[in-house]
């Protein structure tokens, strides 16, 4: 039998229906038994004035609810839940918890990732851009830790011509690929490398919008203003003191190329930072595999022979050979 009661009703033992949106609280389901005052006051922060509860499915009733105690009270709180917040509350709980099946958790993180950039992109202020890599810290831990999730990610990845899309599937493959290369080495920082690899594309957000979004092959002019994004990624990450130098290596030399033919600053072979060349493997990877106005995407298999076949004196072939084992 369903009930609707007060929140400050409510007790523990309760099992509580939240009709309002995933979004709109930090839980992360919306049916679940009350286990304790925190949680309870949780619900009543965030807003719910009323509940539905399950009255079958409950341990308590009505008729003797239960009060949060001083105790629950005087327990460790988080602060007010914000939904307005980038990163999520259950983006962090569904990634800490170990009894999520490892294909439903991989599908989770993704689809709210591309969400998270999507936000990012659109409002890419200072503490945004602070919060999103407190966020990308998270998920590069379960890749390390994780192989199975890890696993289901590279499977699923989608692939369009958004640059949020973009971004969280060059994240995800140049994570995996520097797992594979460093094999957990201390002496990377990983949390930062993972922060570059996600944000590497950021400055197209200064880039012309009709430029980004252009149905068919850029212009000579406007291929040039599109070759600026990676200083202008430089500059915002700068501006919102969150450049570090993995950060700056990966967003400024991720389009340069071993051969010298690459962008903004020309470089060549070993010139070319370490980690910039793992991003640049996974950024040209994505782009052929995903759809395009002027060209037909190509299969995981076709994308890679394509780049060993008419592109390896773009890449470093150790970094390259390792790249394809991911996907075997």
């Amino acid at each position: 039998m369903l009930k609707t009661i007060k929140a400050y009703d409510l007790g523990i033992g309760m099992y509580v229906i939240l009709t309002q949106g995933w979004f709109k609280h930090p839980f992360l389901k919306n049916k679940f038994k009350i286990n304790s005052g925190k949680q309870i006051k949780e619900i009543i922060d965030c807003g719910i004035v009323n509940v539905v509860i399950d009255t079958d499915k409950s341990s308590q009733t009505v008729e003797n609810v239960g009060t949060i105690t001083d105790n629950d009270i005087n327990l460790p709180i988080r602060e007010k839940w914000e939904p307005k917040k980038l990163i999520p509350k259950e983006f962090r709980d569904v990634i800490n918890d170990k009894n999520f099946p490892p294909k439903e958790k991989a599908k989770f993180v993704y689809k709210s990732s591309i969400d998270i950039m999507n936000k990012l992109l659109s409002r890419p202020t200072a503490q945004n851009i602070k919060e999103f890599k407190e966020g990308v810290s998270d998920m590069v831990d379960l890749i390390l830790a994780d192989d199975k999730t890890s696993y289901y990610l590279l499977d699923i990845t989608y692939h369009d011509h958004y640059t949020y899309t973009h971004s969280v599937n060059v994240g995800v493959y140049s994570i995996l690929l520097s797992k594979a290369l460093f094999k957990n080495s201390a002496m990377h920082d990983m949390h930062e490398l993972g922060a570059g690899f996600f944000l590497h594309d950021i400055g197209k957000v200064k880039v012309n919008s009709a430029i980004i979004n252009k149905q068919g092959k850029l212009t000579d002019d406007e291929m040039s203003e599109m070759r600026t994004h990676p200083s202008l990624g430089y500059e915002i990450l700068s501006e919102a003191n969150q450049l570090s130098e993995e950060c700056k290596v990966i967003v400024m030399e991720h389009h340069e190329r071993d051969d010298g033919t690459g962008y903004p600053l020309g470089l060549k072979g070993y010139d070319i930072h370490l980690y910039a060349r793992v991003c640049s493997i996974a950024d040209v990877y994505d782009a052929l595999t995903s759809e395009r106005s002027y060209k037909k995407k190509l299969k995981p298999f076709d994308a890679l022979a394509l780049m060993k076949e008419e592109m390896m004196s773009h890449f470093h072939k150790e970094i390259f050979d390792e790249f394809v084992l991911l996907f075997k």
